[in-house]
């Protein structure tokens, strides 16, 4: 009799009822496990997480585009997305040394994907005309901010700031001016 016994058992994975109970289980962790990447790597970068931070920042630059109002500054900015070059001319910029100094910082963030954000260096090479080199090839809509400053964990501490826009599909030139309130 153990001989029948034998000769009907089957192994588990040819098991119905095995089957039967442990598909959805394992469906589920199959889903999870993709919707869990998905999650992941399709992280929203827009979202800050330090709100009062960020809200003192506000202010700050609330105060350096104040200052850029009252000192009447506005830049003209040109793109050449076939050689790079990047072209500022800064309108009734002051002669004083700290406040237009050697070295500006623009930067271009883009609006949905940080790790496409750049940071272009732009030199003096006259009186308000600065030029610097795009990283990158850009292509849609960007975020720009103009700081006096070398250094982007400094701007902050920056005297001044200027903002625009650009769309590269409708032009390769922009306005920068400080932001209305």
């Amino acid at each position: 009799m153990s001989e029948l016994v034998e000769e009907n058992a089957k192994p588990w994975y040819r098991e119905f009822w095995f089957w039967f109970v442990f598909s959805p289980l394992i469906y589920i962790i199959i889903m999870c496990s993709i919707t869990v990447t998905i999650a992941l790597k399709g992280a929203d970068d827009v979202i800050v997480d330090n709100y009062y931070k960020e809200g003192r920042m506000i202010n700050q630059a609330l105060e350096q585009d104040q200052r850029a109002r009252d000192l009447g500054l506005s830049g003209d900015l040109r793109f050449d997305r076939t050689t790079g070059e990047v072209a500022l001319s800064i309108a009734n910029a002051p002669s004083d040394a700290g406040l237009m100094p050697d070295s500006l910082l623009l930067m271009m963030g883009h609006p949905v994907k940080e790790e496409k954000d750049q940071l272009i260096h732009l030199k003096a090479i006259g009186p308000g005309e600065y030029r610097g080199e795009l990283l990158t090839k850009p292509e849609y809509s960007w975020y720009l901010t103009l700081y006096p400053i070398g250094n982007i964990d400094l701007r902050k501490d920056a005297a001044w700031t200027l903002s625009g826009e650009i769309d590269f599909r409708l032009n390769e030139k922009t306005g920068l001016a400080p932001r209305v309130k």
